[in-house]
């Protein structure tokens, strides 16, 4: 490489890019891996598929995609979890993970209602438990043709549907008003959903959610689950689309000469670690306003609940134009964190409850889908 520079990763990671990259990473995309996106609706004729291949697109902690699926009942649905995809460290209790799952069974139920189908869902009817997912059934899914199925308005946006991971514009504020449009659309009957704008406060939760990351990235254990599942080229991502992707020519390139591997991302002392931190950094630093929910229980049905809110919440700003994109450190229930999770429930919780969820929000540019497993591939026989 004859001139280097760095350059933040769309996502908050950290890469020493090269100038003049080598021809054959021109075209780098992992086609198969955002395959997903654009079959969606498309070649199934069993309406459970075309609604799950929707389903599949939605939000979910560190694009684990812990769903699986069995169709072997007709007109049924079952939702289990894939334990080898949880987050012990950053998610001890799997409540950010169920959160997920209520994402995925809101826009399970929206797909549904485009074809005039709906969905009956009974979240873990076999009971649950608070401190670990287990094999017990997530959601029972009853699914059936039915006139009163009407489509959802927020549904034209899931294609469009992104977690911004990428600095926001600080010349152009919210209004008040755009995001009370936003958190308007969540329908929990229990929680509650709200917004931040004031610049005074933008600026006491920029330094919290700041002082979080740093506990994350410089805590060896919760920083080394993340790097443990860097996807770094094209290659990587498509042999496992999920976890945290890095692709485009210039990963390819940086992969390949070494220059970028998870080995380095770990090491303190490297160039490379000390760009990640800055990179993820601009971040939250440049939070133009915040979205949050909050539920007064933290059962697992709250946490469905919470992501089914969560998911029309990110579809309503992709409606309005804003970026989003969730803030899970603050909320997290490891050791070093409690202290921060204790100041934000007292700021949005103070007579009790749990704060489920927190998203910064702001203007940024497009950016390109999460890879995604082959719908096919979270099918299972239980």
């Amino acid at each position: 490489m004859r001139r280097r520079q760095f350059l933040s990763l769309l996502g908050g990671g950290i890469v020493l890019a090269a100038g003049g990259a080598a021809g054959f990473a021109l075209t780098r995309s992992p086609t198969r891996a955002l395959q997903p996106w654009r079959k969606a609706g498309t070649g199934y004729a069993d309406p459970r598929m075309r609604a799950l291949s929707y389903a599949i697109l939605a939000p979910n902690p560190h694009n684990r995609q812990p769903w699986l699926v069995d169709l072997s009942k007709p007109d049924m649905i079952i939702l289990r979890v894939d334990r080898t995809r949880l987050l012990p460290e950053t998610d001890p209790y799997s409540r950010q993970i169920t959160i997920g799952l209520g994402c995925f069974l809101e826009l399970l139920r929206m797909a549904a209602s485009e074809d005039g189908y709906l969905c009956r869902a009974t979240p873990f009817p076999d009971g649950s438990d608070p401190l670990r997912l287990d094999d017990r059934i997530v959601a029972q899914v009853a699914f059936s043709k039915d006139a009163t199925a009407k489509p959802d308005p927020l549904f034209r946006h899931v294609l469009n549907r992104r977690s911004l991971k990428v600095p926001f514009d600080t010349t152009r504020e919210l209004k008040p008003e755009t995001l009370a449009e936003i958190v308007a659309v969540a329908d929990t009957p229990r929680g509650r959903v709200g917004s931040i704008h004031d610049r005074a406060e933008i600026v006491e939760w920029r330094k919290l959610t700041r002082q979080a990351l740093e506990i994350e990235l410089t805590t060896r254990r919760t920083y080394k689950e993340s790097v443990d599942l860097f996807r770094i080229g094209k290659a990587e991502v498509e042999a496992n689309p999920d976890g945290i992707s890095f692709t485009g020519p210039l990963f390819d390139t940086l992969g390949l000469l070494g220059q970028f591997t998870r080995q380095g991302a770990l090491d303190s002392s490297s160039s490379v670690y000390r760009q990640g931190i800055a990179a993820v950094m601009a971040n939250v630093d440049t939070a133009m306003g915040y979205l949050w929910i909050v539920t007064p229980t933290n059962t697992r049905i709250d946490q469905i609940n919470a992501g089914r809110d969560w998911l029309r919440l990110n579809l309503a700003a992709t409606a309005a134009g804003v970026g989003f994109q969730p803030l899970s450190q603050l909320l997290q229930e490891y050791r070093e964190m409690a202290d921060l999770y204790r100041a934000a429930h007292q700021r949005l919780a103070p007579q009790g409850g749990t704060v489920q969820m927190l998203s910064r929000v702001g203007y940024g540019p497009s950016a390109a889908p999460s890879p995604r497993w082959a719908l096919e591939t979270r099918l299972s026989q239980a």
